[in-house]
């Protein structure tokens, strides 16, 4: 190898040293929570399975507005923002409230949707919504508001950084073995042995990572989420989606007519004639009646899988529809961002690999460490004892 070849490589053993031991910890923590949510739905499922279900009687459902109405007897109930609806007759209606003065969220309900009393509060649910807020924002304040997304987002740019210098610091000479990049030499001990590690173990990683840095970047900065969305989208639809929210103006007077939510679900059953899985309606943020609704059909197998329906809540008038069958490869790739970054589109598999993949990061943040502390040992000079005479002097 040239001198300037030996000179990059160093250069770039520096910054992948410096890196990985200023951002070691961070992002085994992330990798870590990560690790728990792979599979947080079907863990939630299996722990509320006795709440989740109802024996349907033979009179129908009740609407969702007398639901709410049946749920102002509950203490602490709190004000209702979101139903998720099901078209199965036995399944329970999920009921999410607003956060208080205090800014806390109350915990969700589930409820019998045909006499609207309380099955249960969902177990879990305050747990993952903990380690979410920790895998995205470190608990920082603020959330998704504060400077903690920027954190994760830098630790990720950092963990791009790492996978491409360490993918030429270890390019073998021999880079058509498949033996010299995915076989660890467990014969090696010491220093040899974490190399070995570090170096095969990442390569097998490496993909997995960069789709996860990729994909994790987009709830971090609103340029690289942009970007995204103005390469893969079509004109018309990344000019929607990348519009900027207005601020909402001060003294704005609430609609005339309070918010309910019969009017654009009957307006949303018209519309989806052909039958759907489940439906969340969700109640405006701000001051207005435009109501928005998501649902998703019954061969739906991703949580991106989903149409979403703008409506006026007060008039049942449909502002919008936008159709996942109805969107380019790009968007759905847009829309599926979730289930990319946790390796859902590659069904249980996918988050299985996702899983153990985010589960070794710890390995690499120990094998870079002891691999950092012995090269510093075996640079430190040889000390020379007192009193002995070295040839020469």
């Amino acid at each position: 190898m040239s001198r300037l070849g030996h000179r990059i490589k160093a250069t770039l053993l520096q910054v992948h040293s410096i890196a990985g031991l200023v951002l070691a910890l961070l992002l085994s923590l992330i990798a870590l929570t990560g690790v728990i949510m792979s599979f947080e739905d079907e863990i939630v499922d299996h722990l509320n399975a006795g709440i989740m279900r109802v024996v349907p009687p033979t009179a129908p459902a009740l609407m969702p507005d007398e639901l709410v109405a049946r749920l102002r007897a509950v203490p602490d109930a709190g004000k209702v923002t979101a139903i998720m609806l099901s078209s199965d007759p036995s399944a329970a209606v999920h009921i999410r409230f607003a956060r208080d003065e205090q800014g806390a969220r109350p915990s969700s309900l589930y409820v019998d949707p045909y006499d609207g009393h309380v099955l249960g509060v969902p177990r879990g649910e305050d747990f993952f919504a903990t380690v979410r807020r920790l895998h995205r924002w470190l608990l920082i304040p603020g959330d998704a508001k504060g400077w903690g997304r920027q954190v994760t987002g830098v630790a990720a740019l950092g963990l791009i950084v790492m996978l491409i210098s360490g993918l030429v610091l270890r390019w073998p000479r021999r880079a058509s073995s498949v033996k010299m990049w995915l076989k660890p030499n467990f014969g090696l001990s010491g220093r040899g042995l974490y190399r070995s590690l570090h170096a095969v173990i990442g390569t097998w990683v490496l993909p997995v990572y960069l789709v996860m840095t990729l994909t994790g970047l987009w709830y971090s900065f609103d340029w690289y989420k942009d970007g995204v969305v103005w390469l893969l989208s079509r004109p018309h639809v990344a000019a929607a989606k990348m519009q900027p929210k207005q601020p909402r103006p001060p003294g704005r007077p609430e609609p005339a007519q309070p918010v309910g939510f019969d009017r654009a679900w009957s307006a949303f059953k018209h519309e989806e004639s052909d039958g759907f899985a489940r439906a969340q309606l969700t109640l405006p943020t701000a001051p207005g009646t435009v109501m928005r609704i998501r649902s998703w059909p019954k061969d739906s197998t991703l949580e991106s899988m989903r149409d979403e329906f703008r409506i006026d809540a007060v008039t049942g008038q449909i502002i919008s529809a936008e159709r996942y069958a109805d969107k380019t490869p790009g968007e759905k790739a847009v829309a599926s961002v979730l289930d990319i970054h946790r390796g859902a589109v590659l069904g249980w598999p996918g988050k299985f690999a996702f899983m153990i993949a985010a589960a070794l990061m710890p390995l690499f943040a120990v094998t870079g460490v002891l691999l950092y502390l012995s090269r510093r040992k075996l640079r430190r000079p040889a000390q020379q004892p007192l009193g002995r005479l070295v040839p020469g002097e």
